[in-house]
């Protein structure tokens, strides 16, 4: 046994499954919820310098309201520490941001795959320091919408800093070099990931990610929504 063993510091995995347990998933869906999203993405990007300063302090734009979008806020304690965005384009449903960035993506949606775009990934300064756990939790939406929609591809439309992230939790590779992206002052580069052959070597590295049939349909099945049914897996 290792001396870290002995002395009982838990493992990074242990330490997902802690903060898991305080974490509640919210789809954001009222108009109270949707602006406490709009001002934690203003100050994440004000912040980061990806957007100029407005006398809303709110950030959102047209993709909010596509009928194929699903943001989420990340509670922890009851607190707003992160929100995610994701697209799933469907035959239903093809279009996503993506493709008016990268274009190069028409082909696949064409070809009527599943194609998962999670975009607006910002987070509470404060909690992002006090949970290091924080972006594998709120990156864990975009598997369990992989495995519900039962994806084909996972993009990832990032800034060249952090295309490191991607690649080391789900095996991302860059497909498409930085370029510009609305409403953003900061180039975004394309990245995709073949999501089929990679689910079980992502769930044996980070089984934080597992999750039941029971949890991924109280995630993304929505009463205004018909999408989530057409494309959802039976597993």
């Amino acid at each position: 046994m290792s001396a870290v063993a002995k002395i009982g510091v838990p493992s990074f995995s242990d330490r997902l499954f802690a903060a898991l347990e305080r974490v509640d998933y919210r789809l954001i869906a009222s108009a109270e919820d949707r602006d406490a999203v709009y001002r934690l993405r203003y100050d994440a990007y004000l912040r980061e310098g990806s957007i100029p300063a407005s006398f809303s302090k709110r950030f959102f734009d047209d993709y909010d309201d596509m009928p194929n979008a699903w943001t989420f806020g990340l509670l922890i304690d009851g607190r707003l520490a992160s929100s995610f965005r994701m697209h799933i384009s469907t035959p239903e449903h093809p279009d996503i941001p993506a493709l008016h960035v990268f274009p190069e993506l028409g082909p696949e949606i064409e070809a009527k795959k599943v194609i998962i775009d999670p975009t607006r990934f910002v987070a509470d300064a404060a909690c992002a320091r006090l949970y290091p756990e924080l972006p594998y939790l709120t990156v864990r939406l975009g598997y369990l919408a992989a495995e519900y929609f039962n994806a084909d591809y996972v993009l990832a439309t990032v800034r060249g800093e952090h295309q490191a992230f991607y690649k080391r939790v789900f095996g991302h590779k860059v497909v498409q070099p930085p370029r510009p992206y609305p409403t953003l002052t900061k180039p975004i580069s394309l990245m995709s990931l073949d999501f089929p052959p990679a689910r079980e070597t992502i769930l044996r590295r980070y089984p934080i990610f597992r999750s039941t049939l029971f949890e991924r349909r109280m995630l993304f099945e929505r009463a205004d929504q018909q999408v989530a049914l057409s494309a959802a897996s039976a597993a």
